[in-house]
């Protein structure tokens, strides 16, 4: 099996990728980034007013996203990030043999109340709801490590890491 050096953690948005990607990361020992810094300030302002994004809005986002996997890659600099990849497409656009994908997954309901009660973010829990409907969940083709998210984040990562096992470059 291929070592991975960069591991993208996907879900929609309240499944707990920045947190889960963060402490991942930090076990790891591996630079972390958040794919919302990647947005472009009118996708920001979309979604804070309540308008959900458009596959339009979200390319530029994604080949930002691609280009930074890239460098990491050419640095040798394993990394984690944190990015919806809603769509195969999306993923398609990520694709590398360096890159692991870890698919976050929940219920509706599970992460409409983390939605609900998270604040300070720009995404409103009412686009929950467009999430859900541009989600086309990895097909087992796509070699996706799927985690669901019903415990806390420390079970989650201890999870990702088992499930991972030797999958990822050391150190």
């Amino acid at each position: 099996m291929a070592k991975h050096s960069i591991i993208v953690v996907m879900g929609v948005s309240g499944s707990g990728k920045s947190t889960i990607g963060a402490m991942l990361a930090g076990e790891l020992g591996w630079q972390y980034a958040e794919a919302d810094d990647f947005h472009p300030v009118a996708n920001v302002e979309k979604m804070a007013a309540g308008h959900p994004l458009t596959d339009e809005d979200r390319w530029p986002w994604l080949h930002a996203i691609a280009g930074w996997i890239d460098i990491q890659i050419t640095a040798a600099d394993p990394a984690v990030v944190s990015c919806s990849a809603l769509k195969r497409s999306y993923r398609d656009l990520l694709r590398r043999p360096q890159v692991k994908f870890v698919y976050l997954q929940g219920t509706r309901d599970l992460i409409k109340g983390r939605l609900t009660a998270r604040h300070g973010h720009f995404f409103r829990a009412e686009l929950l709801d467009s999430q859900f409907a541009d989600l086309e969940e990895p097909a087992p083709d796509e070699n996706v490590l799927t985690v669901t998210i019903g415990g806390t984040p420390r079970q989650v990562v201890d999870e990702i890491t088992a499930g991972l096992n030797d999958d990822i470059t050391g150190d």
